[in-house]
């Protein structure tokens, strides 16, 4: 509070001493600015709680036994399309399994666009050539993006995955370089794979109508809505669309994806 009370006397007022109603100005403006903040109390998911939970055994030996053959997805190329507040594990987890097998993955993320001053948004300068992670509803960092959307083409790689977290398929949808380099991937049949709440991507690039999908499950009307045929199923391939739920579905959903490319070899 104090530390409040000196940023707000020195932008709203000169350097002088306060008089009693200048005082009672500012108390005024702390007073209402503090019944528009919450608390900071958060919900996380770190990755070492979600690989030792139970009933996520699986899960935790895709990860931690060893790949035994680094050349399974050598010569494939793979772009991730990310935005800020993607779900960490649903971008790290695949990215490092592909890694593993060899691909070239790309994090391909849309242009810098900062949001007009009058939205009062405050971004750090890493934000130009990072992505932000989230941990279910927290942000917990940043990674670096390889190229941004508008200098990719579909004759670059050989498939695009795309993670959840509620944040980032928003901002992906939004971006027309996003949707049309998507809506062009599609036709040219190469894997476009998606999980959580990343089918709302496609959705908005309309490839959905008559296709068999999953997602989270909060997005599944949304994919019924968009002409999807959905089932709630770790993972579900239909031609070259691969979908899943959740992060615990990363495992499946990463095998789905290596499965599918080392078949088009």
């Amino acid at each position: 509070m104090k530390k409040l009370r000196q940023i707000m006397t020195a932008s709203l007022l000169s350097a002088v001493a306060l008089s009693d109603a200048q005082a009672q100005d500012i108390d005024h403006k702390l007073d209402v600015i503090n019944q528009l903040t919450t608390p900071s109390h958060v919900s996380v998911m770190p990755v070492s709680s979600l690989l030792n939970a139970p009933g996520n055994e699986a899960l935790r030996a895709f990860f931690f036994n060893p790949v035994k053959d680094k050349t399974v997805l050598k010569g494939k190329k793979i772009a991730v399309l990310a935005a800020d507040g993607f779900e960490e594990i649903e971008l790290t987890g695949p990215v490092w399994y592909f890694r593993e097998l060899g691909a070239q993955v790309d994090i391909v993320s849309p242009k810098y666009n900062p949001a007009p001053a009058r939205y009062g948004l405050s971004s750090p300068e890493m934000a130009k050539t990072h992505v932000m992670a989230i941990q279910y509803l927290q942000p917990v960092g940043w990674i670096k993006f390889d190229r941004t959307a508008d200098q990719i083409k579909v004759s670059d790689y050989d498939a695009v995955f795309i993670p959840g977290g509620a944040w980032n398929p928003d901002n992906l949808r939004y971006d027309k370089d996003v949707i049309k380099f998507i809506q062009d991937f599609n036709k040219s049949g190469k894997l476009i794979a998606a999980i959580c709440h990343a089918p709302v991507v496609l959705a908005s690039a309309d490839i959905l109508k008559g296709r068999k999908l999953t997602g989270y499950w909060n997005i599944q009307i949304d994919l019924k809505n968009a002409g999807g045929i959905v089932s709630d199923q770790p993972v579900v391939v239909d031609a070259n669309i691969i979908t899943s739920r959740h992060p615990i579905d990363v495992a499946d959903f990463s095998k789905a994806v290596e499965s599918w490319l080392v078949k088009k070899k």
